[in-house]
């Protein structure tokens, strides 16, 4: 992997594909919240996954719309508004890549009010780096791996994570269970390297 699970931004603006994936694992979300990682949502993201009409809806869509909005009535995901100047770096984003109003919105936010994006698009990660730095971009596959790191979840607690996403219909499993490895190898080094010293 080349992300550095052993740091992770506290504070992450999420984009669509990002809160649906931090969702689809109840296991993954408390821990989130034991661990103080916050997550904040332009409010173009809050329509794309809550109000936006779909062609059809699934059981699973059903359940993470549900989960999505009790984790609000709880003080998550709460969303923030943006202005016109932002609309227009919007605008100027989109001409450079090809990308959703969520994904857009959700970098000029974090660039906006000068924290971490957390996307899970390849497209939108690439866009990101160049506009906000690389160790302003997290995925969710970093934050669990930090999770690990910092042993806020536990090696027997990933095959639920695991499991819990893919009934979600989600499709990260197999890059969570290399950031659960990752996560494992960055704890041991680090604890070899505070040993020896």
């Amino acid at each position: 992997m080349d992300i550095d699970v052993s740091r992770l931004h506290l504070l992450n603006v999420a984009d669509t594909c990002s809160v649906w994936n931090v969702l689809s694992s109840r296991t993954l979300y408390n821990c989130c919240l034991q661990a103080k990682v916050h997550f904040i949502c332009p409010w173009f993201v809050l329509y794309e996954c809550l109000h936006k009409p779909r062609k059809t809806t699934t059981v699973a869509g059903k359940e993470l719309q549900d989960r999505l909005r009790r984790a609000r009535q709880q003080g998550g995901f709460q969303s923030c508004e943006l202005g016109v100047d932002d609309l227009q770096t919007i605008q100027m984003l989109e001409q450079r890549k090809h990308l959703g109003k969520g994904e857009l919105s959700a970098i000029a936010l974090a660039q906006k009010i000068g924290q971490a994006c957390l996307t899970d698009d390849q497209k939108a990660r690439r866009l990101a780096h160049d506009v906000l730095g690389r160790d302003r971009v997290q995925t969710t596959p970093h934050l669990l791996g930090w999770l690990v790191f910092e042993m806020r979840i536990g090696d027997g607690d990933i095959a639920t994570v695991v499991s819990e996403h893919r009934e979600m219909d989600r499709t990260l499993a197999g890059y969570f269970q290399e950031a659960h490895l990752e996560g494992c190898r960055c704890r041991l080094m680090a604890n070899q390297g505070s040993s020896a010293s």
